[in-house]
C-alpha cells in the first residue's frame, strides 16, 4: 500500500535540510578563517631578527600586538633555547670499551675518552643518539590552546619561525613553501647580504600572497 505523507510534514523535512546544510556553512566559513597565519619570523645563525612579518590578527581580542622591540627580545630568547634543547638530546654507549677503537662512520657518534692518569692507556667509549638516522635538531614545535610555533633551521643556521592557529593542517608544507620563495627570492639576489635583514620587495610579494590567504 502507497504511503501518503501530509504536506506540512515534507515541508518540514525540507526546512531541516536547509537548516543543516546552513550551520555546516557557517561552520566551515568560521574554521576557515580561524586556520590562518599570524607570524612568520626570520633568525640568522647569530639570534638575530633579520625578518618579521604579521598577516592575520590574533582571534583573541584581548591579546596585544607586540611591537619590533618585543620580537627581537623573542628571536634572541628562541635562539638561546634552541641551542639548549639540541644540547639535552640523550646519547647511548654503542661499543664495548675494549672494543676496537676504530671511529665511526655515523655523524652523531661521539668519542668520549676519560683518562684520570698520563701514564695509563685511556679507555675509548663510543656514544651515539636514540635514532642515528636522524640529524640532531633543537626545538621543532611548540603547541598551545592559542596559538603552535613550528621552527625550521637551515643547514647554515638560518631559522624560519611560523606561528599559526593549533589547529591549521600542513604546517610543514607551508614551510616549505616559505623557503623555497626565500631562495629565489633572497638567497639569489647579488644584492642581499647574507645575515643582514631582509629589504627585498620581490620577497615580501612573494611570501604575502603565500601566506596572506591562508
Amino acid at each position: 500500500m502507497r504511503k501518503v505523507f501530509p504536506l506540512d510534514w515534507a515541508l518540514s523535512v525540507q526546512w531541516r535540510i536547509w537548516r543543516a546544510k546552513t550551520f555546516l556553512r557557517r561552520g566551515a566559513l568560521k574554521l576557515q578563517y580561524v586556520l590562518t597565519v599570524y607570524t612568520l619570523l626570520i633568525i640568522n645563525k647569530a639570534g638575530g631578527l633579520v625578518y618579521n612579518r604579521d598577516f592575520s590578527p590574533s582571534p583573541n581580542a584581548s591579546v596585544e600586538k607586540i611591537s619590533t622591540n618585543d620580537y627581537l627580545v623573542l628571536a634572541g630568547t628562541f635562539h638561546g633555547v634552541h641551542a639548549i634543547t639540541k644540547s639535552l638530546t640523550p646519547r647511548i654507549p654503542t661499543k664495548n670499551p675494549t672494543s676496537s677503537s676504530r671511529p665511526s662512520s655515523n655523524p652523531n657518534a661521539l668519542n668520549i675518552a676519560p683518562s684520570l692518569d698520563n701514564t695509563q692507556p685511556s679507555s675509548q667509549i663510543q656514544t651515539t643518539t636514540p635514532n642515528p638516522n636522524l640529524p640532531v635538531t633543537g626545538l621543532e614545535t611548540l603547541e598551545t590552546s592559542f596559538f603552535r610555533l613550528t621552527c625550521f633551521q637551515t643547514h647554515t643556521g638560518t631559522k624560519f619561525l611560523l606561528i599559526t592557529d593549533p589547529l591549521m593542517p600542513n604546517v610543514d608544507a607551508v614551510m616549505k613553501g616559505v623557503y623555497e620563495r626565500y631562495a629565489d627570492h633572497v638567497m639569489k639576489n647579488p644584492f642581499y647580504q647574507l645575515e643582514m635583514p631582509i629589504r627585498v620587495e620581490g620577497w615580501d610579494r612573494a611570501v604575502g600572497q603565500w601566506l596572506g590567504g591562508r
